[in-house]
């Protein structure tokens, strides 16, 4: 019997049908080649690399404002009319586009390594224009709606930027090994040239990335100033219903610095909280009163608005999926909540807390349209809060509110210079955090303002603006960001330490103005240093002088006995440097809290106070002026009563 030999035998080659057939459809051996690639699949080459980097972009874009995804959610609810989750379904649209178009593009590559010939199929065609259209107008869509989020995508980098561009060398250069490869099999030296200048210029180009990056995180430790306070939006919205009362009792258990309010008018003259215009996306308006769901919130009695339920949406919709860890008795109480009167809300945070206070305009129509001020400012008064913990945001009548309430801190929601700020007597800006820049912080610091940024719910960009220098955030995570210890990261400056100059800057060497919670990390409070007090402290006798000559001097000329008297105490000695220390306790001293939970210090009880101002209060002889805490502080070196001595714990300009 004759035995016949196969004439040819092919090992089996898996990896490479697996390659070329999910790339091209080419399963079989004998539609494989290793022909050089024709110019219309180089085309569609370079259209994949193209759509890998935009997808990219796409991405990290999507990724990066998980910061704002509510805000999203509530500008996508004001433009439809209805509330929907739109954030996961766009990112997980986008990350699997993003993927598809980085399989097909390691794909290629993998074709380039191997020699093979590339032939895209063109059911991965139909994939690719319809990833790369609807990416350019997904993206132009977003630049023309909500422009400002772009700014996120710059801020992102600050924290990022040092973390993409090692990525990006590891890339390059394991791509390197292909470069060459291709550079071996190529014949033509034109081509040789161009690929060689091309990696090179890439190469070159990463390798100067670092002198572009610039992040506030870049610094000596040392200059680190203390943790921004943080500020609850609206109460706790991702523990309890927004401007409910169990909101605002969550942000005091969070033991926030303050919160943060929307005020409105019923038509009968009850200040009540609600951010919206309508009552529709945060109650059941539309079971109880449906022929009135669209009618501002303003034009409804306070009798009808007890009626509403202002919790269940809450748990329906579930704004920032924090719904399902709630505990059984929290989800009943959010639940059973009720549209919320400003007094009730006060009387919850009045003790330890600070508010800020946003307004909702009122028709022409409604019957309290030229007096809500009058009758929230009668609200907040009587209810026994410190003027000094209220930061009054509204821009009409402000001149009457600095009559009525003088202790009031004047805020704007609008960027100003610092002139203008003084001029108008505001000491406090409240913006958005894409509307400042890390020198305008540096900016308002010195010129004695401090800076609200909102709204940050993010530990990585509450660390790039904890490194900027920023004095507080508005958060919906007040819950998260109070477990935050310190920056993220923080990339120590390698150069050799210098002590500090007179002129160095102060917003990174001494702790920024009015600085709620600013902390001292020494751990106790120290006599100012003669190199601080040369450095950068000298400046605060002329800030002083200036806020001085308004308190009880003439604007523009010099300061009253009284001022006069006080400023004594802050002249540094004609020899030494030292601050000049009064006997008695008639001197004043500018101090600042040491700390949320402050520890009495010389002789102080021990007594935890939630914010910077309010321990200060409590001790006698203390009183608030502006951006200035005085305080007339006596220790005793020994028991007797003659020999005290005024000891400054720390100040700021």
């Amino acid at each position: 019997m004759v035995k016949h030999q196969p004439l040819q035998y092919y090992e089996p080659q898996l990896c490479l049908s697996c390659l070329t057939g999910i790339y091209g459809c080419r399963w079989k051996r004998y539609q494989r080649s290793h022909d050089d690639t024709t110019k219309w699949e180089r085309l569609w080459f370079l259209i994949l690399t193209l759509s890998f980097f935009l997808t990219l972009v796409w991405f990290y874009f999507w990724w990066e404002v998980r910061n704002d995804y509510n805000e999203i959610n509530w500008f996508l609810y004001n433009r439809m009319g209805y509330w929907s989750d739109w954030s996961i379904p766009i990112l997980v649209t986008t990350a699997a586009g993003f993927t598809y178009i980085t399989v097909l593009l390691i794909l290629a590559l993998c074709h380039i390594a191997v020699g093979q010939q590339m032939n895209l199929h063109w059911l991965h065609k139909i994939g690719l224009m319809t990833t790369l259209i609807t990416t350019v107008v997904t993206m132009s869509s977003i630049a023309q709606l909500w422009d400002d989020e772009w700014e996120m995508v710059f801020i992102s980098l600050q924290a990022t930027a040092p973390f993409l561009h090692i990525g990006a060398l590891a890339a390059v250069t394991a791509l390197s090994w292909l470069i060459a490869g291709q550079f071996a099999r190529t014949e033509k030296a034109t081509s040789q040239m161009l690929m060689f200048t091309a990696y090179l210029a890439v190469v070159v180009a990463l390798y100067l990335v670092p002198l572009t990056i610039s992040s506030p995180c870049i610094m000596e430790k040392k200059a680190l100033g203390p943790k921004p306070a943080i500020i609850g939006h609206r109460g706790a919205p991702m523990l309890a219903p927004e401007n409910t009362l169990m909101s605002f009792q969550k942000a005091v258990e969070q033991k926030t610095y303050g919160v943060q309010a929307d005020v409105v008018l019923s038509y009968d003259g009850v200040p009540f909280l609600m951010h919206d215009k309508t009552l529709r996306r945060t109650t059941n308006v539309e079971e109880v009163f449906p022929e009135r769901a669209y009618e501002l919130a303003s034009m409804f009695n306070w009798t009808d608005l007890e009626k509403l339920n202002a919790g269940e949406w809450f748990l329906r919709n579930d704004p920032f999926w924090t719904a399902g860890s709630l505990s059984r008795s929290d989800y009943l109480e959010a639940a059973n909540q009720s549209v919320c009167k400003l007094a009730d809300m006060l009387e919850v945070i009045k003790d330890n807390t600070s508010l800020i206070l946003n307004f909702r305009d009122l028709p022409p129509a409604h019957p309290y349209y030229s007096t809500y001020i009058n009758i929230t400012l009668k609200t907040i008064l009587a209810s026994g809060i410190r003027q000094q913990a209220v930061m009054w945001l509204p821009d009409a009548e402000r001149q009457l509110v600095r009559q009525i309430a003088p202790g009031f801190q004047q805020t704007s929601g609008l960027k100003l210079d610092a002139e203008r700020m003084r001029e108008k007597g505001i000491v406090r800006l409240n913006l958005r955090y894409t509307k400042v820049t890390n020198e305008d912080v540096r900016d308002y610091t010195t010129a004695n303002l401090s800076v609200n940024l909102y709204t940050v719910n993010e530990p990585w960009l509450y660390s790039i603006l904890w490194c900027t220098g920023v004095q507080s955030v508005t958060s919906d995570s007040s819950h998260i960001l109070r477990k935050v210890p310190f920056p993220i990261w923080l990339m120590v400056a390698f150069r050799k330490h210098q002590d500090l100059q007179p002129g160095a800057d102060h917003a990174q060497c001494c702790c920024p103005p009015v600085q709620p919670g600013c902390q001292d990390h020494e751990g106790e409070a120290d006599l100012l240093g003669d190199q601080q007090w040369r450095g950068d402290h000298g400046r605060a006798v002329p800030l002083l002088r200036e806020w001085l000559r308004q308190r009880d001097g003439h604007p523009h000329g010099s300061p009253g006995h009284q001022a006069a008297d006080e400023l004594r105490g802050f002249q540094p000695k004609p020899t030494g440097g030292q601050p000049h220390v009064r006997s008695g306790n008639e001197s004043r001293a500018l101090l600042l809290a040491m700390g949320r939970d402050f520890e009495g210090t010389a002789g102080w009880a021990a007594r935890p106070f939630p914010f910077h101002h309010q321990w200060l209060l409590h001790l006698p002889g203390c009183e608030v002026g502006g951006a200035f805490v005085f305080c007339k502080y006596v220790k005793k070196k020994n028991t007797t009563k003659t020999n005290k001595k005024i000891r400054i714990l720390s100040f700021f300009v």
